[in-house]
């Protein structure tokens, strides 16, 4: 059987580590977990080109969005989020399902965060959208949206109006960060931006990034006394989850914690 994660660039993915760590775990030996560069427009000739011992994939970007589109069967959540970071074979076909809310959800449990109450998500893209899924799970009473472009934030707006969480949207240069968690969902490039938001000792902060690690805002907070959480978390939860869909088989979780950590350390 075969699985794998897709997605430009995939070459700095742990998702390998956590799976073949799994499979070994598991008796899987003839498993395999394999990396994929491919872009959005490739998805769908990739699918179609697989035969049955093709099992599952790992979605990252840029092809979050495409494999909702091209899966025969979509789940509820992918649905909402119109974004997926899994595709199971089944009989029906291909299922798209998303497993990044569990991981993001996990990740903030771990973090001591219980009830969401008020929370900011930093970002507008799908792993802002994930985020909202995840505190409205954990009882969001209000979720401020802060994007550099605040025009750019409406499927996040969107998933919150679904799930009836009141919501505001805020320009980045704006934010007070006036709720006592928050969710930062942007890119590397944009962390410099984030270090000029008043950010304070009784934040707890979950950065979406893992690499590199920490990164300047999740210093940030640590240095003034918060609590910090980090994207090696969400990884591993979500991979966790992807393991069971794909084989049907309770994930090892103290073997792929022992994987992930052995990568990270030989980075």
């Amino acid at each position: 059987m075969r699985a794998a994660v897709l997605g430009r660039p995939v070459g700095h993915s742990l998702s390998p580590a956590l799976h073949r760590a799994a499979y070994a775990a598991l008796g899987l030996a003839d498993w395999t977990y394999d990396a994929l560069d491919i872009g959005a427009e490739d998805l769908p000739v990739l699918l179609a080109g697989l035969d049955e011992e093709w099992r599952g994939f790992s979605v990252t970007m840029p092809c979050k969005q495409a494999a909702v589109d091209v899966a025969d069967v979509v789940e509820p959540l992918p649905r909402l989020l119109h974004a997926a970071n899994t595709l199971v074979r089944t009989p029906e076909g291909w299922r798209a399902e998303n497993t990044d809310v569990t991981g993001i959800g996990m990740a903030l449990q771990l973090a001591g965060v219980e009830e969401a109450g008020t929370a900011v998500v930093i970002g507008g893209g799908g792993t802002a959208a994930a985020a909202a899924v995840a505190l409205a799970s954990l009882g969001a009473e209000h979720v401020e949206v802060v994007v550099r472009d605040p025009a750019r934030a409406g499927d996040v707006l969107a998933v919150l109006d679904t799930l009836g969480v009141p919501r505001t949207v805020t320009p980045l240069g704006e934010a007070a960060l006036d709720a006592p968690l928050v969710v930062s969902t942007v890119p590397i490039e944009a962390q410099p931006a984030l270090l000029a938001l008043p950010w304070r000792g009784d934040h707890t902060l979950l950065d979406v990034l893992y690499a590199p690690w920490p990164t300047v805002v999740a210093e940030r907070v640590a240095d003034l006394g918060g609590t910090v959480a980090g994207g090696l978390d969400v990884l591993f939860w979500q991979a966790t989850v992807q393991v069971e869909l794909m084989t049907g088989l309770p994930a090892p979780i103290e073997a792929m914690r022992t994987a992930l950590d052995a990568a990270v350390a030989s980075r």
